[in-house]
């Protein structure tokens, strides 16, 4: 029953009733138990208790400082295109127009409507706004990228490209994520002291989900929830509540989720520190401007992804793809000379990707079907000049059910933006994407990190453990002579055994970890390796 003032008058139970289940409707219409539950597991901005007690009290701080962090500070920023973008037509084959026309009679992008990139590719007149990026070297078009095996389903490619696994895998995890988790192993319990990632929207992707298929970043739903964190600190007004029991009950929950917001002071900072400078438009104009205001308030994040939706276009597509190409195109000028007035642009590189491309052939409702490979871009100075990689879409030359045939894996995309961009060891790059992919120097990518001394930059290769009967093997190899501290910490971050402490040569070396016995309990376990002044680490799983 509702809580009242002395000075009014009882209700009956049924007005009660009434007057609850209004305040309870009204509320769900601007915040639903869906969305709630979506927050609360998101593992980066989750407080977990032991008890009464914050695990985030009982971390060992030099765990998380020594962890492998790479020393660029390069930002990475993924526009995803939900829905399966029709490549060919925003890179028009005009190398091939009349066979391009054939196939789309009445949805075709007319010559006049063109936008001359080369002899051989055209974008429309939508994506004017980025024409300049081209022409300046900050644009690179990747033609005919896929995979083996397209299945043309949304939810099945989606995983694919989300988790970076073969068509016929099934992955959990996802490819950002399992390279965040590599990094910090400990992360729901001592995490960095920024968000490694921010998503918004792509609802359902695993991109940042590690192989326990927690989600390593901060995720919101929409712009509005990150502009209302970045904003207030919170998410939700835990005092505005209906004077009820339900209220009281509302109030709780509600300061509850904004708890599970870690991040949320850090993010609020920023964005007040943060400012835009340029105009933005709807849509993912609103993600960017976000974006950009949080990389120039310093918010240390390097990992982003925001969503354009809309690209399932069955029906009608010369009413919807070309609105959603200058939505793209004049959010993503904006948001560059948002960041180059700060002096920040050289810094952040975008790609775009979606689930497939569109059939070639026109259907008969004027849209497309769910196709193929298809083109991504990329955008940023770091690029150093346009032009396309790939091979040219091949118009003549179909699958088997009239699909274009693709040329690249998206996976040599990705090992080529982890190593050259984010200056990721290239052994992690491996180890993170399932196994070695060709990369693609003509990105134009180059990794950048401060000058260091060589204790600084040698790297450990090939640093893993090995399950042997009752016990781990730590085996890692040094490039050069160095000295070297190998500790197993447990997944609250404390020390269980100095494996080794000392000076070692050049070469492969390998120390054990008896797990057999009582004295070492099943679970998750971290092994930490500073070799000289990098520290590695990974996680140990021992069942018993």
């Amino acid at each position: 029953m509702c809580n009242h003032h002395k000075d009014q008058k009882p209700k009956g139970r049924f007005g009660s009733a009434l007057e609850h289940g209004a305040a309870h409707a009204h509320d769900h219409q601007s915040w639903s138990r869906r969305t709630f539950m979506k927050n609360l597991g998101i593992a980066g901005s989750v407080s977990m208790l032991l008890g009464r007690t914050p695990l985030t009290a009982l971390s060992s701080a030099p765990l998380g400082m020594a962890l492998n962090t790479t020393e660029s500070d390069n930002i990475l920023v993924l526009i995803r295109f939900k829905g399966g973008n029709d490549g060919l037509n925003m890179i028009v084959p005009i190398f091939d127009y009349g066979t391009y026309k054939n196939y789309r009679p009445t949805i075709a992008i007319p010559e006049d409507q063109l936008i001359n990139l080369n002899d051989s590719f055209a974008m429309p007149n939508t994506m004017a706004s980025v024409q300049e990026m081209w022409e300046d070297g900050a644009m690179k078009v990747v033609n005919s990228v896929g995979y083996e095996d397209q299945n043309l389903s949304h939810f099945r490619s989606t995983d694919i490209w989300s988790s970076s696994s073969d068509a016929n895998t099934l992955d959990s995890s996802g490819w950002l994520g399992r390279l965040l988790d590599r990094q910090y192993p400990d992360y729901v319990t001592d995490p960095p002291e920024s968000p490694q990632a921010i998503q918004i929207g792509s609802t359902g992707t695993l991109t940042f989900n590690n192989e326990e298929g927690v989600n390593m970043g901060v995720f919101v739903n929409e712009p509005e929830e990150l502009f209302q964190i970045a904003q207030n600190g919170e998410l939700y007004n835990a005092l505005d509540v209906p004077e009820c029991y339900y209220g009281e009950q509302l109030s709780f929950v509600r300061t509850v989720a904004n708890s599970t917001f870690r991040y949320a002071e850090i993010i609020a900072s920023a964005y007040e520190v943060g400012t835009n400078t340029v105009e933005y438009g709807p849509n993912l104009g609103e993600q960017l401007a976000l974006v950009a205001r949080l990389i120039k308030g310093g918010l240390e994040t390097k990992l982003y992804m925001v969503t354009l939706d809309g690209f399932d276009t069955h029906a009608n597509q010369n009413g919807t793809h070309p609105n959603l190409m200058y939505n793209l195109t004049t959010s993503v000028k904006a948001f560059y000379e948002d960041l180059a007035a700060s002096g920040m642009a050289h810094r952040v590189l975008s790609m775009s990707f979606s689930e497939f491309g569109r059939r070639i052939e026109q259907n008969a409702s004027g849209g497309t079907d769910h196709g193929a490979a298809a083109p991504m871009i990329l955008f940023g100075e770091g690029l150093n000049g346009n032009g396309f990689l790939g091979a040219a879409p091949d118009l003549q030359n179909l699958d088997q059910v009239g699909n274009l045939q693709y040329d690249l894996d998206f996976r040599q995309i990705y090992s080529t933006v982890l190593e050259n961009w984010l200056c990721i060891d290239p052994n992690l790059v491996d180890e993170v994407l399932g196994r070695s992919f060709e990369r693609l120097p003509e990105l134009g990518l180059t990794c950048q990190t401060p000058t260091s001394t060589v204790d600084q930059q040698a790297a450990l290769l090939n640093h893993r453990a090995l399950y042997d009967q009752g016990r781990i093997v730590v085996e890692y190899t040094l490039p050069e002579s160095m000295p070297v501290k190998v500790q197993i910490f447990d997944i609250l971050g404390r020390p269980v055994e100095t494996l080794f402490e000392g000076y070692q040569m050049s070469g492969t070396h390998r120390h054990n970890f008896q797990t057999w016995g009582n004295r070492i309990s099943s679970g998750i376990y971290v092994y930490h390796i500073m070799a000289g002044r990098r520290a590695y680490s990974n996680k140990i799983r021992i069942a018993k």
